[in-house]
């Protein structure tokens, strides 16, 4: 769940600088685009909720994750001069594999722990969701600082590795039996 939100917030972050300054869209641009990604998820989260009944979490968190990374490294990939639909439907990736992989994630997190300890289960997922969250921020200034020139490009690529690291994390619990 940590790499997850890393990944996202990575990603997030960097997003806005980099349509606008890379690319020259406005604010209202940009915002409107980037709608896209929260959009998707809000679609597909309750329907992986659903499937988790039908599909290992392990199996479709790791492939949630894998799509994720796909998205975000395409993102850092854009041509020079992209269309919208070039950009939204690499957000719409992202937010498809993140969609998969959270509502599974927490829905099997929540579920594995006793009733009388649920409200500690749902602490632990906000812990790992602010850490995510916060180091996701901390690092994309981090790169601004150290290479404002490429600093929304690594974070992306950044964003790339911890989704495929969160992936890897997931699909274990298929070899260790776990929900």
């Amino acid at each position: 769940s940590i790499c997850s939100f890393i990944a996202q917030m990575l990603a997030m972050v960097a997003l806005p600088f980099y349509l606008q300054k890379t690319f020259g869209y406005t604010e209202v641009h940009t915002g409107l685009i980037l709608t896209a990604w929260p959009a998707i998820i809000m679609v597909v989260a309750p329907i992986a909720g659903l499937l988790v009944e039908r599909i290992h979490a392990g199996a479709m968190g790791g492939v949630g994750l894998l799509i994720m990374a796909a998205g975000v490294v395409l993102l850092a990939f854009l041509p020079e001069q992209p269309h919208v639909a070039d950009i939204v439907w690499r957000l719409l990736l992202c937010g498809l594999g993140f969609g998969l992989f959270q509502s599974p994630n927490n829905s099997i997190l929540i579920a594995s722990a006793p009733p009388e300890r649920s409200g500690s289960a749902s602490g632990m997922l906000a812990t790992a969701r602010l850490t995510g969250q916060t180091t996701g921020a901390a690092l994309v200034a981090l790169l601004f600082h150290i290479d404002p020139e490429n600093g929304c490009h690594i974070a992306l690529l950044l964003a790339g590795g911890f989704a495929l690291a969160g992936s890897v994390v997931s699909f274990s619990r298929l070899s260790l039996a776990l929900p």
